[in-house]
C-alpha cells in the first residue's frame, strides 16, 4: 500500500520521465514538446524543497533508465564488473547523472519562495531556469534534446545553423511553456488558441528548415573516400595493446579489407583511405622508434597501392612520455606529413583521473585508468594536396566550440574516428552518430566517421546521410563527397555566444522584474 501511494504521489514526474526517455535517439521525439509539462505541474503543486528535489530525481532516474541503459553494457565491459554490478552502476548512474533537473527545480523553487513570483512569472521562470540548467550542467555524455529532430529528420534541425543544436534544445524545452498553459487551460477558449498557436509555429520552424536547405551554395569539389571499419571489439583490441601477438591479425584485416576494396574500385581514383579509431595497432610518431615490424608492412602497402591514408593509432608526447590516442596522415609513400594530432577531450576516468595533477595519489586508490596526454586543441588541419580536413578523435564531436574553433581554421571536410565497441549495439551508436554529424550541420561541412564496430558513415553539408554501416561487422565503401572550398561562416559560428547571452539576459530580467514587484 505504501509503494502505491508513493508511486501515485510521484505519477506525474514518473509520465515525465517515460515522455523525455522515449522522445530521444533511437526513439522518435513524440513527447519532446511537453515532456516536462507533468513535472511542472507537479512542481507548482508542492510546497517544500524536498517534494521538488524528489520529483526531479524521479523524472531524471526514470529517463536516463529508458533513454541511457548502455551505461550498464559500458560498466560491464570497459569496466569489467559482473552484470549485478554493472546494473548496480546503472542504478546510481540514473540517480545522479542528468542532475540538471534537480538543480532547475530547486533553483525555480528557492527563487519563487524569495521573491513571491506571480502565478505568470513563475512559470516562465521554471522554464528559464530549466534551459539554462539543461545547457551548463555536467554530463558525461553531452547530449541534448535539440539532436533528437535530427534523429527524426524532421526539417527544423536545419535551423542548427543558426543557433545550433544546443539552441534547437533550448526552443525544444521552450516549447513545454505555452503547452504547460494551454493544458492549464484546456477547458477554455484561450488554451486551445494557444495549442493552435504551438502548432502552427512548430510547422513554420519546419518549413524554415527546408528554406534554409534549398538555399545552401552549391559544392565545387568532390573527392574519394574509402572507409574502412575493421569491426575490431574491445576484447581483440585489449589483447593486440597487451602483446598477446594479436596486433598482426588486426593490421592483416584492415590491409585486406582495404585491397579488396581498392581492388572492387580500381577503375575510380581513390584520394585517401580512412581506419578508426587506434585502428593501427601499435604506436606511430615522426620522432618514434618501431618496436616491430609493422610500421614498414604499412609503409610497402601504402607504395604498392599509390594511395594516401589517415589512420588512428598510439603515440607518445614528449617531454612527458605519456602516451596519446593520436590520428596521422600518411602520404602514399606510406611517409608520415606532420603535425600529427592527437585527442585533446579526454574521458575521465578511461584516459585520465580527474584532479589527478593536483593529488597524485588517487591513482593508489583507483583500478588502472589510463595515463594519457592531451593534444593541442582545436589548432591545426590535415592539409591533403589543398583539401583541409579537420580531425577529431571519438567524443570530440560532441562539443560544438571545439568543431567552430576547427572550421574557424578554414576546414573544408570534418573527420572523426571513434571506437563505440564498449557501448553495445542498442542506443549508444546510435545516439553519438547522430550527435557526431549534428556538427556538420551546425557549421555546413561535411563529416567523414569511420568507427571500429560502426557506425560509419558520410554526412553532407545539407544533412544528408549517405549510406551507412552495418553494426559489428567487418565493412568497407568508398565515397563520393562533394565539398565547398572555402566554405563561408555560417551565422552560428559567427555568433556563437548569442543565444547564451540572451538566455541569461531572459533570466536576469525575471529575476529584476520579480524584485521590483516585491519592493512596490
Amino acid at each position: 500500500m505504501l509503494k502505491f501511494t508513493a508511486v501515485k504521489t510521484y505519477a506525474l514526474p514518473i509520465l515525465s520521465g517515460i515522455f523525455i526517455g522515449t522522445s530521444y535517439i533511437p526513439f522518435p521525439p513524440w513527447a519532446a514538446l511537453f515532456g516536462f509539462v507533468p513535472l511542472w505541474i507537479f512542481w507548482q503543486r508542492q510546497t517544500q524543497l524536498k517534494s521538488v528535489i524528489f520529483g526531479g530525481m524521479t523524472t531524471t532516474f526514470v529517463f536516463t533508465l529508458i533513454g541511457f541503459n548502455w551505461m550498464t553494457y559500458l560498466l560491464h565491459e570497459f569496466a569489467g564488473l559482473p552484470w549485478i554490478l554493472a546494473f548496480v552502476g546503472m542504478i546510481l548512474y540514473a540517480l545522479f547523472a542528468h542532475t540538471f533537473v534537480v538543480i532547475a527545480g530547486g533553483s525555480w523553487f528557492l527563487l519563487n519562495q524569495k521573491l513571491n513570483y506571480s502565478p505568470a512569472l513563475s512559470v516562465g521562470l521554471m522554464a528559464i531556469i530549466t534551459i539554462l540548467s539543461e545547457a551548463y550542467s555536467f554530463t558525461l555524455f553531452d547530449w541534448n534534446f535539440g539532436y533528437s529532430w535530427f534523429g527524426s529528420q524532421m526539417p527544423i534541425y536545419q535551423l542548427a545553423e543558426i543557433i545550433g543544436f544546443s539552441g534547437l534544445s533550448a526552443i525544444t524545452l521552450a516549447f513545454n511553456l505555452p503547452l504547460y498553459l494551454a493544458w492549464q487551460w484546456r477547458n477554455e477558449q484561450r488554451g486551445k488558441i494557444l495549442f493552435s498557436a504551438v502548432i502552427s509555429i512548430f510547422v513554420l520552424l519546419n518549413v524554415g528548415g527546408l528554406a534554409l536547405e534549398a538555399r545552401l551554395p552549391k559544392t565545387d569539389a568532390e573527392f574519394n573516400v574509402l572507409m574502412v571499419q575493421g569491426n575490431v571489439g574491445s576484447m581483440e583490441k585489449m589483447a593486440a595493446e597487451t602483446g598477446d601477438g594479436y596486433g598482426q591479425v588486426i593490421l592483416n584485416r584492415y590491409l585486406s579489407l582495404t585491397h579488396e576494396t581498392v581492388e572492387k574500385y580500381k577503375n575510380q581514383k581513390i584520394d585517401f583511405v580512412f581506419w578508426a579509431e587506434t585502428a593501427f595497432p601499435t604506436f606511430l610518431g615522426e620522432n618514434l622508434t618501431p618496436q616491430n615490424d609493422y610500421p614498414r608492412q604499412l609503409r610497402k602497402f601504402l607504395k604498392a597501392h599509390n594511395v594516401p591514408l589517415i589512420t588512428g593509432a598510439y603515440s607518445v608526447k614528449f617531454p612527458e612520455k605519456l602516451l596519446t590516442n593520436s590520428l596521422f596522415l600518411l602520404d602514399e609513400n606510406g611517409e608520415i606529413l606532420p603535425p600529427h594530432y592527437s585527442k585533446t577531450i579526454l574521458l575521465a576516468f578511461g584516459e585520465y583521473i580527474p584532479f589527478e595533477k593536483f593529488f597524485p595519489q588517487i591513482r593508489n586508490f583507483l583500478p588502472p585508468i589510463g595515463h594519457f596526454a592531451r593534444g593541442d586543441g582545436a589548432t591545426m588541419l590535415f592539409n591533403l594536396k589543398g583539401l583541409k580536413l579537420a580531425p577529431q578523435i571519438c567524443y570530440e564531436d560532441l562539443f560544438a566550440y571545439f568543431s567552430r574553433d576547427l572550421a574557424n581554421l578554414g576546414a573544408d571536410v570534418m573527420i572523426n574516428v571513434t571506437n563505440d565497441s564498449w557501448y553495445g549495439a542498442w542506443q549508444q551508436p546510435y545516439q553519438h552518430f547522430y550527435m557526431a554529424f549534428a556538427r556538420g550541420v551546425e557549421f555546413r561541412r561535411p563529416v567523414l566517421r569511420v568507427t571500429n564496430t560502426g557506425i560509419s558513415s558520410v554526412s553532407l553539408a545539407s544533412g544528408e546521410i549517405l549510406q551507412r554501416s552495418p553494426i559489428n561487422e567487418q565493412w568497407a565503401d568508398v565515397y563520393r563527397v562533394p565539398y565547398l572550398k572555402n566554405p563561408p561562416a555560417t551565422f552560428y559560428q559567427q555568433w556563437f555566444y548569442l543565444l547564451p547571452i540572451l538566455l541569461w539576459m531572459s533570466f536576469f530580467s525575471l529575476i529584476i522584474l520579480a524584485w521590483q514587484r516585491r519592493t512596490k
